[in-house]
């Protein structure tokens, strides 16, 4: 796969894998409101990698489609980020992932949506309007629990400490980034991480919580190099396809 059916494939499998995740939640969510609107994320997610998983599949001119993509991969041929991939734990830790993760979304589609060129420009306009709101809602939980009770404080603390190691891979730059930035749909994520950071401390002041300690990153999600979690969480995604591979809708 050449470097710019890669970058697409990447952007396809953080959607996809982090809609996996909140759609864990479906049934299960503390009320019903926030079920829903878990749920509705996780649909967002969904078609966003249904979009970037075909361009990807285009590019590639394989024969693979986006749903060849999604469910006939095996674990090391993921490209998403280690943040999404992170369990979904308590609500606090969940919306904490949600927290850092639609910020950063939020600001690469809205230079994306700039870029020349137009298959990654209009998947990122439409999303952009999505991810937006997530990063609103997610906020909003963030201050509503870190400025709440002792409990739900603490829990915020902790789901913030538990995702806090894998944001700073969200920025790293490599070949295959340069590669789509001199084709024309690239995004310099390098240049994201101080409005990142100012949006996130923005929050983080409001819901009277400090900014967790800098610690040694944990990389690896782009290069196939994932947590114990995505197998567990593929063997749920993928078990229809993996079991009856010749079905159809």
């Amino acid at each position: 796969m050449d470097a710019l059916a890669t970058y697409a494939l990447r952007l396809g499998d953080d959607s996809l894998i982090l809609g996996q995740r909140l759609g864990e939640w479906c049934g299960h969510a503390p009320a019903l409101e926030v079920d829903l609107s878990l749920t509705n994320v996780a649909l967002d997610q969904v078609g966003q990698a249904t979009h970037f998983l075909g361009l990807a599949g285009a590019i590639e001119n394989a024969g693979r489609d986006a749903d060849a993509l999604a469910f006939r991969r095996d674990v090391m041929d993921f490209t998403n980020c280690l943040l999404v991939e992170q369990p979904n734990g308590d609500f606090a830790q969940t919306i904490a992932r949600q927290f850092l993760f639609s910020h950063y979304q939020a600001l690469l589609f809205e230079q994306m949506a700039r870029v020349k060129d137009e298959r990654f420009a209009a998947i990122a306009a439409k999303a952009l309007k999505e991810v937006s709101y997530h990063a609103t809602l997610a906020s909003d939980w963030v201050v509503r629990l870190g400025d709440g009770t002792e409990e739900s404080k603490a829990r915020m603390v902790a789901g913030l400490d538990w995702m806090w190691r894998f944001a700073d891979e969200l920025f790293v730059m490599d070949d295959v980034d340069a590669a789509a930035i001199a084709a024309g749909a690239g995004v310099d994520k390098s240049a994201l991480r101080a409005e990142w950071d100012a949006r996130i401390d923005a929050v983080l002041a409001d819901a009277t919580l400090a900014r967790p300690a800098s610690r040694r990153p944990v990389l690896g999600g782009r290069a196939g190099h994932h947590s114990e979690h995505l197998g567990h969480l593929l063997s749920d995604m993928q078990f229809l396809q993996r079991a009856y591979p010749d079905a159809t809708w």
